[in-house]
């Protein structure tokens, strides 16, 4: 049996499981504008600017680009109502360590609900913690792309090479 993730905000009432909330997708990225949402993770940024490049080579989109102040914690209202303004679909992470990975979940679940169709990027070892954290936040089975863990240890080529993994992880998150 799994270990018990406790909630620190003292809620006991379980809430009703129901479906993730899910923005309307494009059917194509061609010529949309893509949000990059970088965590100051060793290599996020490397890897979401290549995954901009491809996406941009690819689709022909238009990108731009915004750094968490904190890795660890979930993005405030004024900067994901300032990203969603510049963006159509949105791309965040990457969350290779337990609270990035959670703050990225919790900032794709509010994308979400704001309307933006999100691909939110985790290293496979930290799926549980990014399902517990669409969970709590009301999403549960929430969607994301994984890559192999650890990111932050990667050279250039090979931070490269997984975001050329990731890309039609990412695509197919962000359009119908």
């Amino acid at each position: 049996m799994p270990n018990a993730i406790l909630d620190p905000t003292g809620t006991t009432a379980k809430a009703t499981a129901r479906a993730a909330p899910r923005a309307p997708r494009p059917a194509s990225l061609r010529g949309k504008r893509v949000g990059l949402l970088i965590n100051t993770k060793r290599n996020a940024r490397p890897f979401l600017t290549e995954l901009g490049r491809l996406l941009r080579e690819s689709y022909d989109v238009t990108l731009t680009e915004r750094t968490k102040v904190n890795f660890a914690v979930p993005e405030p209202e004024d900067v994901i109502k300032d990203l969603a303004a510049e963006a159509d679909v949105i791309v965040t992470g990457v969350g290779d360590c337990g609270s990035c990975s959670a703050a990225a979940a919790a900032d794709g679940v509010v994308f979400e609900a704001a309307g933006l169709p999100v691909a939110v990027i985790v290293t496979d070892s930290f799926r549980a913690t990014a399902d517990a954290m669409a969970e709590l936040r009301g999403a549960p089975g929430f969607g994301y792309a994984t890559t192999a863990h650890p990111v932050a240890v990667l050279t250039e080529d090979q931070v490269k090479q997984r975001a050329a993994e990731v890309l039609d992880d990412v695509v197919a998150l962000l359009t119908s």
